[in-house]
């Protein structure tokens, strides 16, 4: 985990199955909680990884960035 600027980055890996991220489309899920690559806890709201869901699920290696209050300002696929 970086921090610039009283930003916080933090990058994690999904692997979330086609089938599990229903439960996040349907609204039953309200966050995703992944485990961050400094072994530490991520949440931020399931709606965020809309863009990168296909058929499969969501899968990938990811970057999400917060700010000082932990407000969600970006995520993105790093690889």
């Amino acid at each position: 985990m970086s921090s610039t600027n009283r930003t916080r980055v933090i990058r994690f890996r999904l692997a979330i199955p086609a089938e599990e991220y229903l439960a996040y489309y349907q609204g039953s899920a309200q966050e995703v909680v992944a485990r961050s690559d400094d072994n530490k806890i991520v949440r931020f709201p399931a709606n965020a990884i809309r863009q990168f869901v296909t058929h499969d699920g969501v899968f990938g290696h990811f970057e999400v960035t917060f700010d000082e209050s932990n407000k969600l300002i970006a995520i993105q696929s790093i690889e």
